[in-house]
């Protein structure tokens, strides 16, 4: 595939906040999206510049078109030569590169063996820093349904939560569309345990639940500083230990099957005492390969948001690196969205196990019709 033209524009989120799209040889389009709770270890989204730079740099560059892509790895020579481009820009074109080399099957360009589909972790409750109000601490209440179809695990995770919009009808919801029902972090996870335990009878697989515990909105002076119930409710400043002994001992009451980012960003060790099926870092690794080394040992999953790293090449060799030291990649999805689908094909094309994404909202529901699409191909 040769670019022959390439251009950007600002567009919205689902916050109201701009991103960048960039558009291929006039038909492929691409847009990356924006964290709210980003880790301290983040690159920047966009230079000091700023996004317009990035955009004219793009519509007024000739040094673009030109450029030969037919595999994966000629992304490296536009990552080499376009340094000024970095993060969100660099990768809206990298995205839509990729929809122009495949025609739009990207999971097929990456690996043309592709069969595997990923279990959609569903962000059903919610709270932290995604919510502005009174809701749980923890950020997200994630729904890991144990179907082996993609179909089903979408549906169960659909159904969930319209179960808790009926039993909550006055429930706001986050920015990621899960519910905000005001309660603390307890009452959240019996609500869930009990509405999965009467769906999984119903449906006829297991739905377990998740956490995204996300501390940065409550890590204050090197303690986790509560507004609610923990488990003594006399005590709602925890420190290290008793932070971990809290997450393990809700780990083990609810027979958590995922718990991600339990402790501050910066707890190598502390992570290594989480006693959980799945052991998940995010801003404790920020798709950063050097992190990831870093974290061997302590985590048995990572989070894999693209923007992070603000390089596909560097994602890639970290989702490698990742699996070669049997840590399981997950693919996710951020708070700030737009309606682009290419996390789906990635999380194909790469064989990852788990994709988190939301249940509910436009731009969460077009990743999940993407992935419906390409189980029916495979």
């Amino acid at each position: 595939m040769i670019l022959k033209e390439v251009s950007a524009r600002k567009i919205k989120t689902c916050t109201g906040k701009y991103t960048i799209e960039a558009t291929v040889n006039k038909k492929y389009k691409a847009s990356v999206p924006l964290g709210t709770s980003t880790g301290k270890n983040e690159i920047r989204p966009f230079p000091r510049q700023g996004i317009d730079f990035c955009i004219e740099y793009i519509n007024k560059s000739k040094s673009l078109a030109g450029l030969h892509f037919d595999k994966f790895d000629d992304l490296k020579q536009l990552e080499e030569e376009h340094k000024m481009i970095i993060g969100n820009s660099m990768l809206a074109i990298e995205f839509a590169i990729l929809k122009a080399m495949s025609n739009n099957e990207i999971f097929r360009l990456l690996n043309s063996h592709a069969d595997m589909m990923p279990i959609p972790l569903g962000n059903a409750i919610g709270g932290g820093a995604h919510f502005k109000g009174n809701a749980a601490d923890f950020q997200e209440f994630l729904l890991v349904p144990e179907s082996k179809s993609f179909s089903e695990n979408a549906f169960a995770n659909e159904y969930i939560h319209r179960q808790i919009g009926r039993e909550y009808p006055k429930a706001k919801k986050t920015i990621e569309g899960a519910y905000a029902l005001g309660f603390n972090n307890i009452r959240a996870l019996d609500i869930l345990k009990k509405i999965n335990e009467k769906t999984s009878r119903e449906l006829g697989f297991n739905i377990g639940i998740g956490i995204d515990v996300a501390p940065s909105s409550f890590y204050k002076n090197g303690s986790y500083n509560y507004k609610s119930y923990s488990y003594n409710e006399n005590k709602k400043r925890l420190n290290k230990t008793e932070q971990i002994k809290f997450i393990n001992k809700i780990s083990k009451d609810y027979e958590l099957k995922y718990v991600e980012d339990p402790l501050q960003e910066n707890d190598f060790s502390g992570f290594k005492e989480i006693k959980a099926k799945l052991v998940c870092g995010d801003d404790l690794v920020c798709t950063n390969i050097k992190r990831l080394k870093a974290a061997i040992g302590k985590i048995n999953a990572v989070i894999i948001k693209p923007n992070q790293i603000g390089s596909l090449v560097k994602t890639g060799e970290l989702v490698e690196f990742a699996k070669e030291n049997n840590i399981i990649p997950v693919m996710s999805h951020r708070s700030s969205e737009t309606n682009d689908a290419t996390i789906s094909h990635l999380a194909v094309g790469w064989e990852m196990p788990y994709i988190k994404l939301g249940i509910y909202g436009k731009e969460r529901t077009s990743k999940i019709n993407e992935l419906l699409k390409i189980e029916k191909i495979i």
